[in-house]
C-alpha cells in the first residue's frame, strides 16, 4: 500500500495526538523489553548485532532512571565554558623531545576531533622563549621603513581598522620531521596542525593608509616575545592576504596565540605568522634572519638547502581509525581525516586500503576553503585481515601529495622540514591501529 494511502487509513482510524501515543506505547514496550533483555542476558548487545556489551553501570542504564536524571543539574555560573570531565583525552600533549619548556611545543590530538575547526584551547602551540603576558594597552605595532610615513599604532587604533574573519589552516614546518621515532597517534605524528578562524586587518590596509615606496620589497616582521621572533615575508604576500589578527574563533587571541596582536600568513610555514606582533620594517632585501638561515632551511642530499620555502604544500590524514585506535567489531567502518594546502583549495581526497596498490577517491565534507583544512570521509570493510589504511590529497594547483620515499629521492635524509608525505595506518588482525611506518 503506498505511504500516502498508509498515513490516510491511520488518521481516519483516530485522531492523530491518540495514533502518536498508541505509536508511542508500542516503541516505548518494545524499548523497555529490548533493554530488560539485554540486562538479563549479556550475550543481547544494545548496539551492533553480535557485539558483547561491557559490564554496566546497572542502575544508569535502561529501564532505570539514570541518577543525573533524578537530580539537579550544576547551575549555570562559570565564566568560561569547559568540556566535559568525561572527556579526558582532547588535550594538548608537550612534545616530549624537547626538554625545556621555555623552547618548546604542545600538539593538537586530531585523534580526538572533528571538523575542520580547532578548538581555541587545543589549538597546537610553539614558541621560542616562553609565552609573554603582553598587557594591550601598553603594547605598540611599529610600521616604518620603505613608506611614505613611519606609524606607532595602539591595539585600539587597529581594531578601528576596517576587518575581515576568515578559515585558515596553520601548521609547522616541522610537521612531521623526516626521521624516526614516528609517534604513534595522531597528533604525535602530524599534531602541528590546526584550523581556526582568524579575525583581523588586513595587511594590504594598513600598508595602502601608509603608503609604500617603490623600492619596497620585503617586510620584516618582529615579535616582542623574549626571542624577538623575526621573519621576511614577500611584499607580494603581505598586499594579498596576509592579517594583522587579533582575534581566533570568535575570542581575542589567547596568550600562546600571540595575544594581543599576530600577524597571520596564510598557508606559509607556521613560524612567518609572528606571534605577539611589535614591528614591521619594510625593505629592500630579506633579514636573512636566523629563523630564515641557520634554522627553517630544508638541507638537500648535497648541502645545498632550499631558500625561503615558505610555502605548506598539499597534505593530507587519517585521524580516524589513526594509531591507538582499535576497531571493535567487523563489517562496515569509516575512514574520517582532513586535507589541506597552503597553495588553494583541496580538489580531492583518494585512499587506499592497501597500501597504495588501489585507491578509491573520499567524500569531501562541505565547506572546501581555500588554505584551510578540508575533512574528508570513506567507507571501508574490515573483516579481521590486515590493512594498511593511506589518503593522498590533491590540490587545485594539481599537485598531489607524495610517498615519503619520494620525497626522500628528491631531498635526501638530511632535509628535516616540510614533509607532507602520505601517512601510514596498519590495521592488525586484533583491529589494533598502529603507525605503518613504525
Amino acid at each position: 500500500m503506498p505511504n500516502e494511502a498508509i498515513n490516510h487509513s491511520v488518521e481516519q482510524a483516530s485522531p492523530p495526538s491518540l495514533a502518536r501515543r498508541g505509536f508511542l506505547r508500542r516503541g516505548g514496550a518494545g524499548a523497555v523489553a529490548t533493554a530488560v533483555a539485554a540486562l538479563s542476558h549479556p550475550e543481547i548487545s544494545l548496539g551492533q548485532p553480535g557485539t558483547p556489551t561491557p559490564a554496566p553501570e546497572a542502575n544508569n542504564l535502561p529501564p532505570n532512571v539514570a541518577e543525573w536524571t533524578r537530580t539537579l543539574g550544576a547551575p549555570t555560573a562559570s565564566p568560561y565554558g569547559t568540556p566535559s570531565k568525561f572527556e579526558t583525552k582532547a588535550i594538548r600533549n608537550l612534545y616530549p623531545g624537547l626538554k625545556e619548556p621555555m623552547s618548546a611545543y604542545s600538539t593538537t590530538p586530531l585523534q580526538e576531533l572533528d571538523g575542520i575547526i580547532t578548538p581555541n584551547g587545543l589549538h597546537y602551540e610553539r614558541h621560542h622563549a616562553g609565552v609573554p603576558q603582553v598587557d594591550p594597552a601598553q603594547h605598540r605595532l611599529m610600521i616604518h621603513g620603505l613608506t611614505d610615513r613611519s606609524m606607532i599604532f595602539t591595539m585600539e587604533e587597529i581594531r578601528q581598522f576596517p576587518s575581515v574573519s576568515r578559515i585558515h589552516f596553520l601548521e609547522c614546518s616541522g610537521n612531521p620531521s623526516f626521521l624516526p621515532p614516528y609517534g604513534k597517534t595522531a597528533a604525535e605524528v602530524a599534531g602541528l596542525v590546526s584550523g581556526a578562524q582568524w579575525t583581523g586587518v588586513p595587511l594590504r590596509t594598513v600598508l595602502e593608509y601608509l603608503g609604500l615606496k617603490p623600492g619596497a620589497k620585503w617586510i620584516v616582521a618582529e615579535g616582542a616575545d623574549g626571542a624577538a621572533m623575526t621573519r621576511s615575508i614577500p611584499i607580494e604576500k603581505c598586499l594579498d592576504d596576509v592579517l594583522l589578527a587579533y582575534s581566533q574563533n570568535g575570542e581575542r587571541l589567547r596568550p600562546e596565540q600571540g595575544y594581543p596582536l599576530r600577524l597571520f600568513v596564510p598557508g606559509f610555514e607556521g613560524n612567518m605568522s609572528i606571534k605577539w606582533l611589535r614591528r614591521l620594517h619594510v625593505t629592500e632585501q630579506p633579514g636573512y634572519t636566523r629563523e630564515e638561515t641557520a634554522k627553517y632551511t630544508d638541507l638537500m642530499a648535497d648541502g645545498r638547502a632550499r631558500k625561503f620555502s615558505f610555502v605548506m604544500e598539499c597534505k593530507s590524514l587519517i585521524t580516524s581509525p589513526s594509531g591507538t585506535h582499535k576497531l571493535e567489531r567487523k563489517g562496515l567502518h569509516e575512514m574520517r581525516g582532513i586535507a589541506w594546502s597552503g597553495r588553494g583549495k583541496i580538489t580531492r581526497v583518494d585512499v587506499s586500503v592497501d597500501g597504495g596498490d588501489n585507491w578509491k577517491p573520499a567524500t569531501l565534507d562541505a565547506p572546501v576553503l581555500s588554505k584551510a583544512l578540508t575533512s574528508f570521509r570513506a567507507p571501508f570493510e574490515w573483516q579481521g585481515q590486515e590493512l594498511m589504511l593511506m589518503s593522498r590529497a590533491m590540490d587545485e594547483t594539481g599537485y598531489v601529495q607524495p610517498m615519503l620515499s619520494q620525497l626522500i629521492d628528491a631531498r635526501g635524509k638530511v632535509s628535516f622540514y616540510h614533509n607532507n608525505s602520505i601517512q601510514p595506518w596498519k590495521v592488525a588482525t586484533s583491529g589494533e591501529v598502529t603507525n605503518g611506518r613504525a
